[in-house]
């Protein structure tokens, strides 16, 4: 007698009310069905209550002019330009102190992160006493402390006090000494311009060929022989003068030359700066501890010295741990700089609420707004992103 074995049963046989793929399909139109319907609704009662108080969400506005003044605008500005140009102004302002004062807190973080690690008792806790300082004091606080404390209490334009370089301090702000080109220097910046990208791509090109064949491409030497031999070029062929200096000099009853940096772009800078880096020289040295001692203990015993074991063993390891945390903060501080308008910089925030005080479209601004700031993180991200991809491990 011969076991019958149960007849088995195929995807077609299962009813479509009980086959797990169905209901999933259906689960998640049903899901984009009731989202968008609850955009939908959102949007249409928000157009109803917006036309019921005769709030105007059209951007027409932004061709009228502004009328209003921008302090130290990135560009030139005028009061007649128009509003969309104001708002460009401002969206310039952001960049502009978000880009030097991501630059300024990482190396400023770093530089206090190993200072912090150091086997010196004094320079260790001096690190520490900066880094609990700005980690636990509010940023507003912190840009009043430099803007009140410090900057609206330097000497007068007489008075000013002046350091070689030149760097000449007053309550107008700070002015250096700056370059400048002169009538042939375009020929030189235009040669220095291609030949830092040449050299980066040169860099790339020549490390890759080196991972990808073993052959010794000397990557490093190639991209400094270019950064300097295309700069050197165009001095010779701009006549040896592409550049001047540009000195401060006092003229009646205020300097005019060089570059003048205002109380309000300074106080702001230093504040994003220490505040963040603050927090930076904590997200290093974590990562520098991250990486195992056996690493370490290797490279002093292959005769490396200490320089050569932080900056070939530790750091590349540790970039590794570092990058994540590290866009939060480079974002956290191009968001920051919004706090520019308690201390009067006129940044995108600042124009922004300038322009619904001038122009009574607080809907549109608000919109612009937001989405400029989207559009900075969203890049930022994007950017640091690709490089965290690019410098982990390949794993297998």
């Amino acid at each position: 007698m011969t076991d019958q074995l149960p007849p088995q049963t195929t995807g077609d046989d299962i009813p479509f009310y009980r086959d797990e793929r169905v209901l999933q399909i259906i689960a998640q139109v049903v899901s984009v069905v009731l989202i968008i319907g609850f955009l939908v609704w959102v949007t249409l009662n928000f157009f109803r209550a917006a036309e019921a108080r005769n709030l105007q969400l059209s951007f027409n506005f932004l061709k009228d002019p502004a009328g209003f003044p921008i302090n130290d605008p990135a560009i030139p500005y005028d009061p007649s330009n128009s509003f969309g140009y104001a708002f460009y102004v401002g969206i310039l302002n952001t960049l502009r102190v978000s880009l030097i004062g991501v630059l300024a807190a990482t190396i400023l973080g770093t530089v206090v992160a190993l200072m912090r690690l150091s086997t010196n008792w004094l320079v260790s806790q001096i690190a520490l006493a900066f880094i609990e300082f700005h980690r636990n004091i509010p940023l507003l606080v912190l840009l009043f402390l430099w803007y009140f404390t410090v900057f609206n209490r330097m000497p007068s334009v007489e008075d000013s006090l002046i350091w070689p370089g030149p760097f000449i301090f007053n309550r107008r702000g700070v002015y250096l000494a700056w370059p400048r080109l002169t009538e042939t220097g375009t020929l030189f910046a235009v040669a220095a311009v291609l030949g830092v990208i040449l050299a980066i791509a040169v860099f790339f090109i020549l490390r890759k060929r080196r991972e990808l064949t073993g052959q010794q491409t000397y990557y490093v030497h190639s991209s400094l022989a270019i950064l300097i031999m295309f700069p050197l070029a165009g001095w010779f062929l701009s006549g040896g003068a592409p550049l001047m200096v540009d000195i401060p000099f006092l003229d009646g009853f205020n300097y005019s030359g060089g570059m003048r940096v205002t109380p309000e772009f300074a106080a702001l800078l230093v504040g994003l700066t220490t505040f963040t880096a603050g927090f930076i020289a904590e997200i290093v040295r974590a990562g520098i501890l991250a990486v195992q001692k056996g690493q370490t203990e290797a490279a002093k015993a292959l005769g490396l010295n200490p320089t050569q074991v932080l900056s070939l063993v530790v750091v590349p390891q540790a970039t590794r741990i570092i990058i994540p945390p590290m866009i939060s903060q480079y974002l956290n501080l191009a968001k920051n700089s919004s706090l520019a308008l308690a201390i009067g910089f006129m940044d995108l925030f600042s124009v922004g609420k300038v322009t619904i005080n001038h122009a009574g479209r607080a809907v549109p601004v608000f919109l612009l707004v937001m989405s400029a700031y989207l559009a900075i993180s969203l890049i930022t991200s994007a950017i640091l992103n690709f490089y965290n991809r690019r410098a982990q491990f390949a794993t297998r």
